[in-house]
């Protein structure tokens, strides 16, 4: 047989080795060695993120088509320090060229799925407009590693770390126990016991003043709840994210097209839950009501003011209208105590009270009598808050129902 047969056969082989393996649902990888392998794939494909779940790593994690990361892998510190024959104390030296647990798909729904990893973590990525990827260390003390896309890029920012791809900037934080760091152009990322690795990814130019400000809040453990909820293909759908603190949480809409949520948490401690509701999804922004266990919640002026709900004798909330996505609006509801409580944001009625307003506006236009309202955004207002986006924000109380 001729050299040039023998290539084609060999050829011929070699496809149909990978064709097989594709229809299996098997993808081909390469190992350090170079040696050729396949590991089982799951996939999941929402309406802003994507991404593959391959054996021992988290692979192509994209938000909005930007390719994010290559792939995040997570290993419990122990099993990584065996591995590299190092100590504890050697930290995240171990996180680099993790050798990654293996790592299943658990449950899937429309705006979210839940990976478990054979170390005892969890891990969680959220189909909201931030693309969030959550990693819980769980009982045991946990090592992560993002290894970034081709045209990602990321630099320490304080405590956070910063990932810029061609057409997105995103944070990395840490809750509880432990620190974020860029090692060899990727992000490593210890975790002590019952901590939480958090990535929240935004469009070009939206990573601001406000959202920096709710980096804040999770990061220092008084947000521990985002919550969102929009329409999509005529059907609202919402998602609840928890970022530790022993909480968990779950969003759904009623059939007048109210947000409920219900939040569990076993420590008694009261948390701020992030809001973001689209106008489609609760009927008007203009003015929504927003009651924790059926009680009208007070309406804040400051962040002071809404952070010190917490603890305090009555829970309060501020409205935030987005500049940037027309039709949607942040709610910062802060929930005074726990350990089960329900919050509601409803919009429903706004129709109503808004033509109320507009007959008795037009009265007092006709006499002259009305006047300009504006509240000025002093140094500790929420961002976004300026003299108009201050009206914009009176609500008369937020109906929150949370669940973990």
């Amino acid at each position: 047989m001729n050299r040039g047969a023998t290539l084609v056969i060999a050829l011929l082989v070699a496809t149909s080795t990978v064709t097989m393996a594709a229809a299996a649902g098997a993808t081909p990888t390469t190992t350090a060695a170079g040696s050729s392998t396949t590991t089982q794939s799951d996939a999941y494909a929402g309406a802003n993120v994507e991404f593959d779940v391959q054996g021992d790593a988290i692979a192509n994690y994209s938000v909005d088509g930007e390719r994010t990361f290559s792939s995040v892998a997570v290993q419990s510190q122990s099993e990584a320090d065996a591995d590299a024959g190092l100590d504890a104390s050697t930290g995240l030296e171990a996180a680099t060229d993790l050798n990654g647990a293996g790592l299943s798909l658990a449950t899937e729904t429309q705006a979210s799925a839940e990976i478990q990893a054979d170390s005892g973590a969890t891990l969680s990525a959220h189909d909201n407009q931030h693309g969030t990827l959550v990693v819980e260390s769980g009982d045991e003390a946990q090592y992560v590693e993002a290894d970034l896309g081709a045209s990602a890029e990321a630099r320490e920012d304080g405590d956070r770390v910063v990932v810029e791809t061609d057409g997105r900037e995103g944070a990395f934080l840490v809750v509880g126990d432990g620190e974020v760091t860029v090692s060899d152009g990727n992000v490593t990322a210890d975790l002590g016991e019952n901590a939480t690795l958090a990535f929240r990814s935004y469009e070009e130019g939206e990573r601001d003043e406000r959202a920096t400000y709710e980096e804040s809040l999770i990061a220092e453990g008084n947000a521990a709840v985002e919550v969102t909820a929009d329409q999509r293909d005529g059907e609202t759908v919402s998602d609840a994210v928890t970022y530790g603190q022993e909480t968990s949480a779950e969003a759904a809409t009623t059939a007048d097209g109210a947000v409920e949520m219900t939040i569990d948490r076993t420590t008694h401690t009261g948390t701020v839950v992030l809001t973001t509701v689209s106008e489609d999804a609760v009927g008007s922004l203009e003015n929504l009501s927003v009651t924790v266990d059926g009680e009208a919640a007070v309406e804040a002026s400051s962040k002071s003011e809404l952070e010190g709900a917490i603890g305090s004798d009555e829970s309060r909330y501020m409205v935030v209208q987005d500049t940037q996505a027309e039709g949607q609006a942040t709610v910062y509801v802060a929930v005074n105590h726990f350990s089960e409580r329900t919050a509601t944001i409803d919009g429903a009625s706004a129709q109503d009270e808004s033509t109320d307003e507009s007959d008795s506006s037009d009265e007092e236009s006709a006499d002259g009598s009305a006047e300009d309202e504006t509240d000025g955004s002093g140094d500790d207002s929420v961002p976004g808050f300026g003299a108009g986006a201050a009206v914009l924000a009176l609500l008369t109380g937020v109906a929150a129902r949370v669940r973990r």
